[in-house]
């Protein structure tokens, strides 16, 4: 059997039910564990006259090596960005921003504090502000 019809195969057994019997989302990709199993899977019943052949083994096993090596990669992707992110924040410290406020006005003034979260913040005179809303930024002077 090839190895995208036992992707497929699987993909279509695990939509229709998982082992508490619940649905999964159709579409759903297949994970490392998946894989695993369904290589296990395939090592345990094969026919003992016709055996899994080397080229098929090995093939499957590189596939398994780049999901992984993928998903690691995923993994340092979104931390990176996390970082970037705070680094561009922190980059606001001491800076001269101009920002609409909630009124519509635009205000400006230093930013003395940031306060991460799911929504950044900026403090200027005491007083946070949602980042979003900065229109520009610049030295004191």
């Amino acid at each position: 059997m090839s190895t995208i019809g036992n992707l497929a195969s699987v993909n279509r057994v695990k939509t229709m039910s998982n082992s508490n019997g619940e649905r999964d989302i159709k579409g759903s990709n297949l994970g490392r564990d998946d894989f695993l199993k369904l290589l296990i899977t395939q090592l345990k019943y094969q026919d003992p006259t016709d055996p899994m052949k080397d080229k098929e083994f090995i093939a499957q096993m590189a596939q398994f090596s780049a999901l992984e090596q993928m998903t690691n990669m995923s993994k340092s992707f979104e931390s990176l960005s996390s970082a970037l992110d705070k680094n561009k924040d922190l980059g606001l410290l001491g800076k001269i921003v101009e920002f609409e406020n909630v009124d519509g006005e635009i205000v400006k003034g230093k930013v003395t504090n940031i306060k991460m979260g799911v929504v950044p913040q900026i403090m200027i005179d005491g007083k946070y502000y949602v980042y979003d809303n900065i229109l520009s930024v610049g030295l004191e002077g």
